[in-house]
């Protein structure tokens, strides 16, 4: 058996000695400044010693009350700690990830349930932007962007390519037929404000620099222009790992798919080294990198020198 002290009176002693103030540790303890007093003076009786000095309108601890407060103090916060933990067993575990707005519309949303299946104890916290991960509040534990992405004090990893192409609704490809680049310029190109370059990038491979199209719209972000060329708006660049379903589904068709514009940049995570011995960043990192099949090996990709993966 272990001979303890009154458990009430231990925390009366330990929140006063603390503040240096039977009142204050009333407040915290929701009792009166009398309360706490004769809390302290059973425990003082129950361990035959002082431990504070009453002064005129302030407590001092006494050389044994100094001692014992160092004592007290972790065993309360060990026995505060282990019991959190016991409650918290059951609590979801929140992951925060950061992520380019296009591919987390695109491609993460759409995958992100079969983690959620294979922990469901975790709850993935999304937020998109295309902040540099320099400018970014370090509470994130895991950032993707487009790379290369190597940085000081991250374990960054690569875990998805991608090329781009001209891609339309087969309805629209129907009505304006596209045989040859050239025709193009019946047709309404959509651009993002994110990737100005990518459409002249890709004229220029497909050997009409100077094509002047019959209109132009323009949206915010890449993922937009998808879904604007999905609704027969007109003709946007598709990045090929984004609109994998949609090709299969024929909510999108690709009429060039022999000029496609091979990037320099990849989709890279970077987690905080203080993360690298966190399991469930390992575990969502692990399934970022899990292996999915080509289902559009057909495209032949032709190299271009821009790297304009980061504000996808």
């Amino acid at each position: 058996m272990r001979k303890l002290p009154p458990l009430n009176a231990v925390r009366a002693f330990e929140s006063a000695a603390r503040h240096l103030s039977f009142t204050r540790a009333g407040e915290e303890l929701n009792v009166t400044h009398g309360a706490i007093s004769r809390q302290i003076r059973a425990l003082e009786a129950w361990l035959g010693v002082v431990l504070f000095r009453r002064l005129n309108r302030r407590v001092e601890l006494t050389d044994a009350g100094q001692r014992y407060l160092s004592e007290i103090g972790v065993a309360l916060d060990r026995i505060s700690m282990a019991s959190q933990a016991l409650r918290d067993r059951d609590a979801a575990r929140i992951l925060r990830v950061n992520s380019i707005p296009t591919f987390t519309m695109r491609w993460l949303i759409p995958r992100l349930s079969t983690f959620q299946m294979r922990f469901p104890r975790v709850e993935v916290r999304l937020t998109t932007s295309t902040d540099d991960i320099e400018d970014l509040p370090d509470h994130f534990d895991v950032i993707i962007r487009g790379g290369p992405e190597i940085h000081a004090g991250f374990r960054s990893g690569r875990f998805l390519d991608e090329s781009r192409f001209p891609v339309c609704s087969p309805a629209l490809l129907e009505r304006v037929p596209l045989r040859a680049p050239s025709d193009l310029r019946l047709h309404t190109l959509l651009h993002s404000d994110t990737l100005p370059s990518v459409w002249p990038s890709w004229l220029v491979l497909a050997g009409v620099p100077n094509l002047r199209p019959a209109h132009a719209l323009t949206f915010e972000h890449f993922y937009l222009s998808i879904q604007a060329a999905i609704d027969g708006l007109g003709v946007a660049m598709g990045p090929s790992a984004l609109i994998t379903e949609d090709l299969e589904e024929g909510r999108l068709v690709a009429p060039f798919p022999d000029l496609a514009l091979s990037v320099r940049s990849y989709y890279w995570y970077c987690c905080p080294a203080r993360n690298l011995g966190d399991e469930v960043v390992q575990a969502f990192c692990a399934w970022l990198e899990e292996p999915r099949p080509q289902r559009h090996a057909n495209v032949n990709t032709l190299s271009a020198s821009r790297n304009e993966g980061n504000a996808a």
